[in-house]
């Protein structure tokens, strides 16, 4: 019997949830910031138990290298005349009406951007040879300058990778660099994204690989080790050590496939996910399986291998309040992280925080802050709320409920981003709230989206960790086909299918699944003759009529008759992992545990004094009903339902939440 391990690390604690073959337990080990790996490697032998471990992580090593700009000295070798493609982009300002904004710096600084002067056209022909000898100048001058990584990118080498072949064949013979392909991370056209994209794989995979074999050297003989990827799918560590790029949103991801997980045995297939921190908040919509995108940015540069479409905005429990020099009321994006924190924290902090104000309404209950293992100081809030709502003309309660109503308003307008925008509608789907301060504002959100329910996992501050023992082992594949309608003909198709199909099945039986146990999936990114971007849709025999049906969802029309063109293949395989069972209650009990209510508490709700039972989650079981104004507390999070909205305790231990 193994022990199924996720395990999420965090800037100040590293959580592991774990399955130990009885029960369900979590542990939390201070992260070792300068090592990452050293509080996991310590969490893991803590938990062993002499049993071998079947381990999952979910990594920030290559976010962090990215954010912070750590990452290893990069060089990028493409063809002559394109060393400035990073740098010039699409010439798309972020903030058009930002007269002080600033591209952000290529990954790549100019004198470590190569050129070679040979050329493949978009057909794979090639048209002019590499020059040996002026690739042996570029290798000099890599050796000089102390290059660690390359990034070799050349023009339509989806089409044809000789050239990107012939320089890596060099650059391993004379050099000790790591090498990152364009026609192995992302063979498709728009050579700026795959640019970008490879330039980032080559920055980011040395520390993450280091990191990786790090930890795999330390654990025993027998344990699993994977890793989780941004498109919500695991991978070796053999191949995140050499594609790093795929796991930048790692964590987050494996909420996402927590969510979709908990929320298919709650019996929910359409749902909107909602993860709110202590500095960010992630959104993203599940309509049967998670929305998966492929233009995304990280940091401002594009990222374009698949994932989960998430959408980030900088409201959390940490975001700073403060009155903007037109005299209106602002939340975030500033945070006052763990150090010095929110001023309850009692730690030095001297700004208002939405964490601040949620205690000051009475919504936070201290002797229950993280299980009572943290004390809180409502004393400390009383004059910088007086301060700060006299700027304004308000009374400090009407301050509170001004801070909470304006970080929900960007939460508001995130939720929107992922469904209204994408052709949604949210009142036909429930919210599914976790991360720490989630359960605080998710059924306000819900009851100003007309969003009927809301879903609150058990231990919701640690959902991402246990996403990650729920999720399967996927590898994304894509290549450039540009087909005229007249030219996608099945047989055609399936030929290039079959020939993808082909390298994927080999590297799943590099990851334990052989052929018979991989379920793979086509797909087609489909656009009109004429227009610059396509929409993927999952291929079948009718592929143009649900094109015709996507695009109309998405953009309110469809141009019936028009040719189409098929721009990429694209095909998702998917190897079935073990694993382990969730717990869950034999049997209803109507009745509440006697120790179940803690007592009650006065809290400030739309301007008026209303009592509140507070509740103890963990001792609430299958069939309890809510029907109450309540604050219910657990170890990771703390839930708060509104007079208008009642709950009712699932088979799961999920809290599901009706508004009224």
């Amino acid at each position: 019997m193994r022990v199924y391990v996720g395990v999420d690390t965090g800037g100040t604690f590293t959580d592991f949830v774990y399955w130990d073959g009885k029960e369900w337990r979590v542990l939390k080990i201070p992260s070792t910031p300068s090592n990452p790996a050293e509080a996991v490697l310590k969490g893991l032998e803590k938990l062993r138990r002499g049993k071998a471990l079947d381990v999952v992580h979910g990594s920030t090593v290559a976010t962090n290298a990215l954010l912070e700009r750590k990452g290893a000295k990069t060089a990028l070798i493409t063809n002559k005349g394109f060393e400035d493609v990073i740098e010039i982009g699409r010439q798309n300002r972020e903030r058009l009406y930002d007269l002080y904004y600033r591209k952000p710096k290529p990954l790549v600084p100019r004198e470590l951007r190569f050129g070679l002067n040979c050329r493949i056209n978009a057909k794979g022909e090639v048209l002019k040879p590499i020059n040996r000898e002026e690739l042996k100048e570029i290798l000099k001058a890599l050796k000089e300058k102390g290059v660690e990584s390359v990034a070799v990118c050349m023009l339509h080498s989806y089409a044809n990778p000789e050239h990107e072949k012939e320089v890596e064949e060099e650059l391993k013979k004379n050099l000790s660099v790591f090498v990152s392909l364009s026609s192995e991370i992302l063979p498709e056209f728009r050579e700026y994204e795959r640019c970008s994209t490879t330039v980032i794989n080559a920055y980011v995979s040395p520390k993450m690989s280091k990191y990786l074999y790090y930890l795999k050297d330390r654990l025993r003989e027998g344990d699993l080790f994977r890793v989780m990827q941004s498109n919500g799918g695991l991978i070796s560590p053999e191949t995140a050590s050499k594609e790093a790029v795929r796991t930048i949103l790692s964590g987050p991801a494996g909420g996402v496939i927590g969510a979709l997980h908990l929320g298919k045995l709650a019996g929910f297939e359409k749902l909107i996910t909602f993860d709110m921190g202590g500095t960010s908040t992630d959104v993203s919509l599940i309509y049967g399986t998670p929305n998966i995108t492929t233009e995304s940015k990280i940091d401002g540069l594009p990222v374009k291998v698949p994932m989960i479409d998430i959408n980030t905005v900088g409201a959390g429990g940490g975001s700073i309040a403060y009155v903007d020099e037109g005299g209106a009321l602002r939340v975030g994006p500033q945070s006052a992280g763990a150090q010095p924190g929110p001023i309850c924290y009692g730690r030095g902090g001297k700004e208002i925080t939405v964490t601040d104000a949620n205690l000051f309404l009475g919504r936070l209950v201290p002797e229950h802050f993280l299980g009572g293992e943290m004390k809180l100081y409502p004393e400390l809030l009383e004059e910088p709320f007086k301060e700060m709502a006299k700027k304004i003309g308000l009374a400090p309660t009407e301050l509170a409920e001004g801070i909470i109503k304006v970080a929900n308003s960007s939460m508001e307008r995130a939720i929107r981003k992922v469904s209204v925008e994408r052709g949604y509608n949210p009142e036909e789907f429930a919210l599914f709230s976790f991360g720490g301060a989630g359960g605080l504002h998710a059924v306000l959100l819900a009851k100003s989206l007309n969003i009927p329910k809301v879903i609150i996992p058990r231990n919701p501050g640690l959902l991402s960790a246990v996403g990650m023992l729920f999720a399967d082992i996927v590898k994304d594949k894509v290549t450039t086909v540009m087909l005229k309608e007249e030219e996608a003909k099945p047989e055609t198709l399936e030929k290039l299918f079959l020939l993808m199909e082909e390298k994927v099945l080999s590297e799943m039986e590099g990851e334990g699944f052989p052929p018979e146990k991989v379920f793979v999936e086509r797909f087609l990114d489909v656009r009109y003759k004429g227009q610059s971007y396509e929409i993927t849709i999952p291929f079948g025999e009718n592929f143009k009529e649900t094109f015709e049906k996507e695009h109309e969802r998405l953009y309110g029309y469809a141009h019936r008759g028009r040719k189409i063109e098929i721009v990429n293949l694209r095909i998702k395989a998917t190897g079935i992992k073990e694993k382990p069972p969730l717990k869950e209650f034999k049997e209803r009990g109507d009745k509440y545990p006697k120790d179940a209510i803690l007592g009650e508490r006065e809290v400030v709700f739309e301007g008026r004094l209303e009592t509140f039972k507070v509740l103890d989650r963990e001792k609430l079981v299958y069939g309890n009903v809510i029907d109450f104004p309540a604050i219910v507390v657990e170890y990771s999070s703390t839930t708060l339902i509104p007079p208008y909205a009642t709950a009712e305790v699932d088979r799961y231990g999920n809290l599901i939440i009706t508004l009224l």
